[in-house]
């Protein structure tokens, strides 16, 4: 029995020591002439020299980089079952992802969808390739998976949303967002060319691999559903998925599981070789 006991530790101290691991770096941008800290969270068997697909993880609003890794610690069970990295860049607190028109240290599109990933592609074992990177969010970062994902789909080949504000236009008064890009009544520009519900018209229909989920008790439920209407008539594939949940941790702790599967099919089936 005990010799039993003995090789179970073993086992298990061995799968330990190979599990995920998490780094966390500091990743300077030209265009905000600063840096910002980022988590990576590298697979179990990075080092045997294969090269990894990679999901860009972004936090919501008044959130920061290592709100998913504290909340959601199975994220490195996740990293180690679909071998693949998970990156979570810092996009300030109430930035949306935008390049701001207001503000000149503001460039998050610029940061998130070029800088971060040059970034991790020169640093990692990545798979180079659009076809080897995926971006989703919650919340704020679900506006920025879709939005970054749709205008950036030379650096993303799929993308996605968890309780995503997907239209904007509602919540002008809300959470900042008229402090980056300006009051829509004197912005002089059409929000409706920021705003994933209203901009998806213009993108290809097969330009991503797109996937986004709400919570039936959500703020942004209604917007969300409306998305998936639109693009249903708009003849655009993608997956949608509701179940119940409000905006909160307990469901994008359930969520980011469907979302990596997805992404997870998605890099299998365009399986690139040489990596």
């Amino acid at each position: 029995m005990r010799k039993a006991i003995s090789l179970l530790l073993l086992l298990w101290s061995a799968g330990f020591l190979n599990a995920a691991t998490v780094d966390t770096v500091s990743i300077y941008s030209k265009a905000m002439k600063r840096s910002s800290n980022c988590v990576v969270i590298l697979p179990q068997y990075y080092q045997e020299g294969k090269h990894f697909p990679v999901v860009y993880l972004l936090h919501g609003y008044d959130g920061w980089y290592a709100n998913w890794i504290i909340r959601v610690p199975e994220l490195k069970a996740h990293a180690d079952r679909y071998q693949l990295l998970i990156v979570c860049p810092d996009g300030s607190k109430n930035s949306w992802y935008f390049n701001s028109r207001m503000n000149p240290a503001m460039q998050y599109e610029t940061y998130i969808g070029t800088e971060v990933p040059g970034y991790i592609d020169a640093h990692y074992k990545t798979q180079k390739s659009r076809f080897g990177r995926a971006i989703t969010g919650l919340s704020m970062g679900g506006h920025g998976g879709l939005f970054l994902g749709l205008r950036h789909a030379a650096t993303f080949g799929a993308c996605g949303s968890m309780s995503g504000g997907v239209d904007i236009k509602p919540f002008a008064e809300k959470w900042g967002i008229k402090t980056w890009i300006g009051d829509p009544d004197a912005a002089g520009f059409d929000w409706k060319e920021i705003t994933v519900a209203d901009a998806i018209e213009k993108y290809p229909r097969d330009s991503v691999a797109i996937i986004f989920d709400c919570g039936v008790d959500d703020f942004f439920y209604e917007t969300n559903n409306a998305l998936h209407e639109k693009m249903v008539r708009l003849k655009i594939p993608h997956s949608y998925m509701t179940s119940p949940g409000g905006h909160d941790w307990a469901y994008w702790q359930n969520a980011i599981q469907y979302q990596l599967l997805f992404f997870s099919d998605f890099f299998n089936k365009k399986n690139i070789p040489g990596n």
